[in-house]
């Protein structure tokens, strides 16, 4: 086992692939081992094993979650790893992760309708409404078909970003909690990003880790698509300090980013410090051995 990705994002929430359209295309990459990790979602992880079945070749796999979660000290991605997909705990987790998007989703619809007036069919809408975890990108395609953008960026940033709603994201402590009462390894997706574009170093960074670390965080995502050396050397430097579990995740969302399979930062797990042998080896991987 050589090349993982264990941060992808299906049409399950806000990435372009199916689940069973994904397993050629991490073939493809090269990928020996990866997750899917949809937000507020853990259908893709109950999926992959019989898609994997029918697969030649097929890579190793890990269950993945990832929570968006906010509180009073600030916004987080918790990504989860390796649970019990009928277990209480985390599918109690996504119920309430996803009844808060459904709100958000809805709210951001009124408000395009209120500001600007963009109005969509009706169809349209319930059609939206019926994803499994419709989000922001859901919502800018809609305004590219019926004129109201031109493209993705230019939705998001200038009309649907510009009003924010209250909290409407389970606690960090709720997606912590549930991954480990479902047997799971809770990690901080991408540490050094924050709320939008707010870059998290330093002291606050370290601050931020311990605070997870009272609810039970194991780990963080020191390898990542969008970090910059700095950001990673700090990440990993945290990770040796207190002893937490390291993964490396690429983001890809399909055409939704600007973010390819497998670019994690980390060519060969050979490579890596010792926080990400001690994940794969305390980590429930379905297939492939581990390494």
């Amino acid at each position: 086992m050589k090349k993982i990705d264990l941060h992808i994002h299906t049409t399950i929430s806000d990435g372009t692939d199916r689940p069973e359209d994904l397993i050629t295309k991490v073939q493809d990459a090269g990928i020996d081992l990866f997750a899917v990790s949809d937000h507020d979602a853990i259908r893709g992880g109950s999926l992959m094993p019989d898609l994997l079945a029918g697969a030649e070749h097929a890579p190793a796999f890990i269950r993945g979650v990832e929570f968006s979660c906010k509180d009073e000290k600030g916004k987080y991605h918790i990504l989860g790893y390796g649970y019990d997909p009928e277990a209480p705990a985390i599918n109690g987790a996504v119920q309430h992760g996803h009844a808060l998007r459904m709100e958000k989703t809805q709210a951001r619809l009124e408000f395009l309708t209120e500001e600007f007036g963009f109005v969509f069919p009706e169809e349209e809408i319930q059609e939206l409404l019926a994803r499994d975890n419709p989000g922001k990108p859901h919502i800018a395609d809609l305004m590219i078909k019926h004129g109201y953008a031109e493209n993705m960026t230019q939705a998001i940033r200038e009309f649907i970003d510009k009003k924010r709603f209250r909290s409407m994201h389970i606690r960090a402590e709720e997606a912590i909690r549930s991954i480990l009462e479902s047997g799971g390894i809770p990690v901080l997706a991408h540490p050094s990003y924050g709320d939008g574009d707010d870059l998290i170093l330093g002291q606050e960074m370290e601050d931020r880790l311990r605070y997870l670390m009272e609810f039970g965080l194991a780990g963080v995502e020191a390898y990542y698509s969008g970090f910059t050396a700095r950001m990673q050397e700090e990440i990993l430097g945290l990770a040796d300090k207190y002893s937490l579990y390291i993964t490396a995740g690429s983001d890809y969302h399909g055409t939704n980013k600007l973010v390819e399979l497998g670019d994690t930062n980390l060519d060969n797990i050979a490579d890596a410090p010792s926080g990400l042998h001690r994940f794969l080896e305390d980590v429930e991987i379905l297939g492939g051995e581990k390494s």
